[in-house]
C-alpha cells in the first residue's frame, strides 16, 4: 500500500508527500531526516492521509493535493476521506 499525507508543522504550515509505511516516515520526518522543509519546523503530526494501491496513483494524487489551496487543504482533512 502507498499513502499520501499532510503534516501540521510546529508552525502550523501543512507539508504533503507519499509514502510506503506511513509510520515510519513520520518518525523520520520529527527525527528531522525526510525533508529540507519539515527538518526547520519540527514537530509535525500526522493530520491527514489516504491509501492507494500503487505508487503511480499515490504520486498522481499528491501532485492534485499540492495544488490545492491552504483553504482546500483544511476542507479535505475535515473531510470523510480521511484515513486517520
Amino acid at each position: 500500500m502507498c499513502y499520501v499525507y499532510i503534516l501540521e508543522c510546529a508552525d502550523k504550515t501543512l507539508y504533503t508527500g507519499w509514502t510506503m509505511n506511513l509510520e515510519h516516515r513520520l518518525k523520520v520526518h520529527n527525527q528531522g531526516k525526510a525533508s529540507k522543509y519539515t527538518r526547520a519546523r519540527l514537530p509535525v503530526k500526522l493530520v491527514y492521509a489516504e491509501k492507494f494501491s500503487n505508487k503511480i496513483k499515490a504520486q498522481k494524487r499528491e501532485y492534485q493535493i499540492k495544488q490545492l489551496s491552504r483553504e482546500d487543504k483544511l476542507k479535505l482533512m475535515g473531510s470523510k476521506k480521511n484515513i486517520l
